[in-house]
């Protein structure tokens, strides 16, 4: 590549050098191109002067290539060839044949219920295709849609650049999590109930504030913080311990852990839309408009039409 930025070299020059070759006649080439012929004769001598050796010689009342044009008329015809399809007929895509990498954003509430039914349709409609995986979050996708580290993300978002699409998949509330064999909660959970039991709580920045300290400004008694929800479910299970959680990470939790159980919250935590999101920059990638729209048609089997948007708070528990 370092050769076209060191010579002065107009690429059009080798699309004109081609016509002429494959016409043998510079009048010729002029109609094909809809140029004059004194313009066709000047972009050869330009050639021929960035060669630095002659590309045509005379041959009765056309041209013939010279063994150095023929070299460069060899080369330049399959590359402009190439260029023309690429530009005028790019590649259709087919997911049954599609050996595409997609990226993925995907938070820890959302990759445990989302990926299997995921790989399970890819399986029977884009089974060459392969995904990988990268964790963000609230605080982080910014970044991983900006950096092009994902191609698309599914998760709780804030504020967005302004060239981010953004579709609501479903409204997620959240439940309290406890084992009730350790936890006595009684048949309705209450305030001064709640604010009694030591909690598991999930925080994103390492300290002892969830979404119950952000949101509402209640402090309550934490046993431990983890990063990531994947361990809450241990955690409660076999303790006293409370964990407030999103209710789609509830249910995957007490789909393996039946001994657990859910109950409403005493307090007003609202709710956030889960949302898939990516760029305008790759709405026209046939690959991953597929993997998208694959992506809407297995959360509406999991959860339904969508919910009216609402106002939007962080995914921590």
């Amino acid at each position: 590549m370092h050769g076209i930025y060191e010579k002065d070299l107009d690429l059009n020059l080798l699309r004109v050098f081609v016509v002429v070759a494959e016409a043998g006649s510079v009048t010729e080439a002029a109609s094909r191109l809809y140029l004059t012929q004194p313009a066709v004769s000047a972009a050869l001598r330009r050639l021929s002067s960035t060669v630095g050796a002659p590309l045509f010689v005379r041959a009765g009342r056309g041209l013939a290539l010279t063994t150095r044009g023929q070299r460069l008329f060899t080369s330049a015809r399959p590359l402009l060839q190439a260029l023309v399809e690429a530009t005028v007929s790019p590649a259709a895509f087919d997911p049954k044949t599609s050996e595409r990498t997609v990226r993925i954003g995907l938070s820890d509430a959302n990759e445990t219920w989302l990926l299997p039914p995921l790989l399970r349709a890819l399986d029977e409609e884009a089974p060459r295709m392969r995904l990988v995986v990268i964790p963000v979050q609230f605080r982080t996708i910014a970044e991983a849609l900006g950096s092009s580290a994902v191609d698309f993300a599914v998760t709780v978002a804030d504020e967005l650049p302004a060239d981010t699409r953004r579709l609501s998949l479903f409204w997620g509330s959240f439940v309290c999590l406890y084992d009730p064999r350790h936890a006595r909660v009684g048949k309705r959970l209450t305030r001064e109930s709640y604010l009694a039991h030591e909690h598991v709580i999930v925080s994103y920045n390492g300290d002892l504030r969830g979404i119950v300290e952000d949101a509402l400004g209640v402090q309550r008694r934490v046993r431990v913080s983890v990063p990531m929800f994947h361990s809450v479910g241990a955690l409660v299970e076999g303790s006293a311990l409370l964990a407030t959680l999103p209710a789609v990470v509830a249910r995957e939790i007490t789909s393996l852990r039946p001994n657990l159980r859910t109950t409403p919250l005493p307090l007003d935590l609202g709710g956030a839309p889960t949302e898939l999101l990516w760029r305008n920059t790759v709405d026209d990638d046939d690959a991953i408009r597929f993997m998208r729209d694959l992506v809407v048609r297995v959360v509406k089997t999991i959860h339904g039409p969508e919910e009216a948007p609402r106002p939007t708070t962080s995914g921590r528990g």
